[in-house]
């Protein structure tokens, strides 16, 4: 694997004397005197400092691993970088990848992708097959949260199995770790699923989320964080309580009528999944089976009702897939009237979109607005005009916070 020589001087600024010999260098500037497009700049110049410098890394950890074996090149990383074992033993796997990457390599080494992208791009590779070229173009214009899901999408599209093999790849690789904190000395739970699995899970952690919320005093609520907590910990010290009651896992899948048969199906979260998944789910699980006719179903209850009903909430979920903020779990998220309800929005779907906790308090909080993208036709948030206004406020967010919002 070869790399073209990497500078971290990009215009603007006089590299140094060490940046004249291919390595990477970002010269030092008082912040203080930049201008919002300055920082702007300056943090792009760090990106691309950054991009490059982890290129660097990966071609050193391949190289140890090569000549010696992957766990000498881990041990190495540990010591030399003080780093985790996990974050050793994720930088030399993602290292190794990388070596039958030459696009991606080449685009890291360049400054022109992130760290983060060429790491999705090296899973992505070691699952199954991908076309590099067409996603190495979108990993340079595409933020992270944008470009996990085109990568999803490439990996279901390029499988020659309808994504099975991938699924299995990805049940092979679960795992959790339960462990006492050095730093903290609280105990930590933590796991990663496949998507089917996971979308389990999480379904159940909402509505137990949401039974918790319901019992709570309204003038001492817990924070989200600890209501979380909580809820995870009776679901697993007390299963006697058993789940909450009206738990289903939401899968959709469209009809193909000229050969009378489902295609395409998907979670709540748009997260394509092997049709043959979602027959076992049919046969295993409990699964919500939505079939929406405008005729039958009252999708606008106008002024009756203030909050959104269920079935209103299984269309949000179905159009919105997740937090048209931030990308949170659909089922973290509140049913938000656009215009508002103390200014007379009605609880109709037209007026409705899903937003999670943090950018509800955005939005009544924090001066966020909600509008369609030209392009796409979806909802989404989009950041107040002056975040930083000129009168001594660092910020727009009120000094009082509404601990729960139901606008």
């Amino acid at each position: 694997m070869k790399f073209t020589p990497i500078s971290g001087h990009d215009g603007g600024v006089p590299a140094a004397d060490g940046c004249r010999s291919g390595g990477v260098c970002v010269a030092g500037v008082d912040v203080a005197g930049l201008s919002e497009e300055g920082l702007r700049g300056r943090l792009k110049e760090i990106g691309r400092a950054e991009s490059r410098l982890g290129a660097m890394k990966s071609q050193v950890l391949a190289e140890l691993s090569r000549r010696h074996n992957a766990v000498t090149a881990e041990r190495v990383a540990r010591e030399e970088l003080q780093s985790s074992k996990r974050e050793a033993r994720n930088e030399v796997e993602t290292a190794d990848r990388l070596t039958q990457l030459a696009e991606t390599s080449q685009a890291l080494g360049d400054g022109a992708i992130p760290v983060g992208h060429a790491r999705l791009i090296a899973r992505a590779a070691s699952e199954g097959p991908i076309d590099e070229s067409v996603v190495v173009e979108a990993a340079k214009r595409e933020d992270f949260d944008q470009f996990s899901k085109t990568m999803r999408s490439h990996q279901q599209e390029m499988s020659d199995d309808d994504g099975m093999g991938i699924l299995e790849k990805q049940r092979s690789r679960r795992t959790a770790r339960a462990f006492l904190s050095r730093e903290t000395g609280m105990f930590v739970l933590s796991g990663e699923f496949d998507p089917t699995t996971g979308a389990h899970i999480d379904t159940v952690l909402a509505a137990k989320v949401k039974e918790l919320w319901n019992a709570e005093d309204p003038k001492a609520r817990r924070t989200p964080q600890q209501r979380m907590a909580d809820a995870l910990a009776e679901l697993i010290l007390e299963p006697e309580k058993g789940k909450a009651k009206g738990i289903a896992l939401m899968v959709v899948a469209d009809y193909d009528v000229i050969n009378q048969e489902l295609v395409n199906a998907r979670l709540a979260d748009g997260t394509r999944i092997p049709m043959d998944e979602l027959v076992r789910l049919a046969c295993d699980a409990e699964i919500l089976p939505g079939v929406f006719r405008p005729a039958t179903q009252e999708m606008n209850l106008g002024r009756k009702r203030r909050t959104a009903s269920d079935i209103q909430r299984a269309a949000l979920i179905y159009r919105d897939k997740e937090c048209i903020g931030c990308g949170a779990s659909a089922h973290w998220c509140f049913a938000h009237h656009v215009q508002f309800w103390s200014n007379g929005g009605p609880t109709d779907f037209g007026n409705l979109v899903l937003v999670c906790n943090d950018c509800h308090h955005g939005i009544h909080d924090d001066g966020w607005q909600v509008a369609r993208d030209a392009g796409s036709g979806r909802w989404k948030t989009k950041p107040p005009h002056d975040p930083f206004p000129d009168d001594g406020v660092d910020s727009m967010r009120s000094a009082q916070r509404n601990l729960v919002l139901r606008r």
